[in-house]
């Protein structure tokens, strides 16, 4: 020991490693870079008591996002969305429509019928006047349809036709309908033919019209029944229709002018008998108004 050591009494310790800057080196410099918060390039914790650089940024780790990153990595992939139906569309409503705007119509058409015929009847109803034609004769040559719209006149009427308002402007007239094939129809046009016989030309005259009925079959019950009143024949159906025939026998005794006093319909009519009355009726109200005022309609 040196004296001077000694002198002053003191023992110096040896001199240890020398020490570096706050990283530890030697040399007092900065460690490598790292990501962590230590500086370390594997982000690990450094040593107990190691300072982190306040140079480096700190990254701290959100383990709610973490763990929605880790979630969102392992979804699956999203479904692709199912095809739409197709479009169905309800017709219910259009069919609604179509049948209100259909009884519309028919209540329209109704009301129509109603104010130019009045309602829709068999036969022409007591009070009202005949509806007028014209339709060929079965025992004449003259072959077609019925006229509904006939002359009135003498110098315009083919006497190969039955002319109801020629007749009707006469005399009181008993007009009957009735169909081919029918014996009970066939009977009244027999029970007409025998009252023909039995009451003056002059004072009622008779009339038949065979409806839907060809030339030939009319003319061959013309000549089958030995008739010699007017026997028309109806070959499209148009006079039929025009007094809604659909029932025979059916009968309409109108007074002189055309205006109906009685419509008969039924079995009941079928005989002479039956009859009888009820022209012996018309034939009377003639009578009383030799100038067919009650008729309604003009003398010819």
């Amino acid at each position: 020991m040196a004296p001077e050591a000694q002198a002053a009494g003191r023992v110096s310790a040896p001199a240890g490693p020398p020490r570096g800057g706050p990283t530890g080196h030697a040399d007092g410099a900065a460690g490598p870079l790292g990501g962590g918060p230590t500086g370390r390039s594997d982000g690990a914790a450094g040593p107990p008591g190691e300072v982190p650089d306040p140079g480096v940024p700190l990254h701290r780790l959100d383990p709610d996002r973490a763990a929605a990153l880790a979630g969102a990595s392992s979804a699956p992939s999203p479904v692709p969305p199912a095809p739409s139906p197709p479009l169905v569309v309800d017709t219910r409503r259009y069919r609604w429509m179509i049948g209100i705007c259909g009884l519309v119509l028919v209540v329209a058409i109704s009301i129509y019928q109603f104010a130019t015929h009045g309602i829709g009847t068999t036969g022409v109803p007591p009070g009202q006047r005949l509806h007028y034609f014209a339709a060929p004769l079965a025992a004449s040559t003259l072959n077609g349809d019925p006229n509904l719209n006939p002359p009135c006149t003498l110098a315009r009427h083919d006497p190969r036709a039955l002319n109801i308002c020629l007749l009707a402007h006469r005399l009181p007239l008993v007009l009957a309908f009735f169909v081919t094939g029918s014996q009970a129809c066939e009977r009244q046009i027999d029970a007409l033919q025998a009252l023909s016989a039995e009451f003056p030309a002059g004072a009622v005259q008779f009339a038949a019209v065979a409806v839907n009925a060809s030339h030939s079959s009319a003319a061959a019950l013309v000549r089958s029944h030995h008739w010699t009143i007017p026997v028309a024949y109806d070959r499209d159906g148009a006079v039929g229709a025009l007094y809604g025939v659909e029932i025979c026998p059916m009968i309409e005794l109108a007074n002189r002018g055309g205006v109906v006093r009685d419509r008969l319909i039924g079995d009941h009519w079928l005989t002479a008998a039956a009859l009888a009355p009820a022209v012996r009726a018309l034939i009377a109200i003639g009578a009383q108004d030799g100038r067919g005022r009650l008729g309604g309609g003009p003398t010819t």
